[in-house]
């Protein structure tokens, strides 16, 4: 029998993020899940070195890999439509747990439950919820430095998604530790030239 997940995983590259923004470069959702599986690892691991926490910061990547799978399925809603109020982000959320279910029902059932663990958001075990945390925070920062880029490109249509998103990551910051390291020690490389970063 054929099992489709991985080849339906595979189409997050055609899914373009930002749809509705007029960007100076196009970013799809392949693009987007490495950035956040690269900062959720570097978010658990200052966790773990600088704050005495033991997160799996392996399955931090992992998760982020696959946190927004589900927009294969559904495409990538603007922020302003998802969440314009409850009964619509309510909604969408229940569509996007349906889209998840739907992709793993695409796994042979001897694998299911190790990709439930991965993309499903439930999290009961508290260092999970502290994982997931971070991850989530993972993705706020990977749209911020989106912000930051076309800003640093001449184009105003991210300003208003990059103040708002920077008073998110501010709002987390306050009770995670580690993305204020993060904000303050990598963020303002972001933009910089390549003859900079390398020195």
């Amino acid at each position: 029998m054929d099992y489709h997940f991985f080849a339906t995983v595979s189409r997050m590259k055609y899914i373009e993020r930002w749809a509705l923004m007029r960007s100076s470069r196009r970013e799809n959702l392949s693009e987007h899940s490495l950035e956040v599986a690269m900062i959720a690892h570097a978010l658990c691991m200052i966790a773990n070195v600088r704050y005495g926490r033991h997160l799996n910061s392996d399955k931090a990547a992992v998760i982020a890999m696959y946190h927004d799978v589900s927009e294969i399925i559904t495409g990538d809603m603007p922020t302003p439509v998802k969440y314009g109020n409850n009964n619509i982000r309510d909604s969408y959320k229940e569509v996007e747990k349906e889209a998840r279910i739907r992709l793993l029902k695409q796994l042979p059932e001897d694998l299911k439950a190790v990709y439930t663990d991965i993309m499903m958001e439930e999290r009961e075990d508290p260092e999970d919820a502290y994982v997931y945390d971070l991850v989530k925070a993972a993705d706020r920062l990977s749209a911020y430095i989106k912000c930051m880029e076309e800003k640093q490109a001449g184009n105003h249509e991210f300003d208003t998604a990059r103040m708002s998103t920077k008073q998110k990551l501010d709002q987390m910051a306050e009770r995670l530790p580690e993305v204020k390291d993060y904000m303050t020690e990598f963020l303002p490389s972001y933009g910089e030239t390549l003859d900079t970063l390398l020195g």
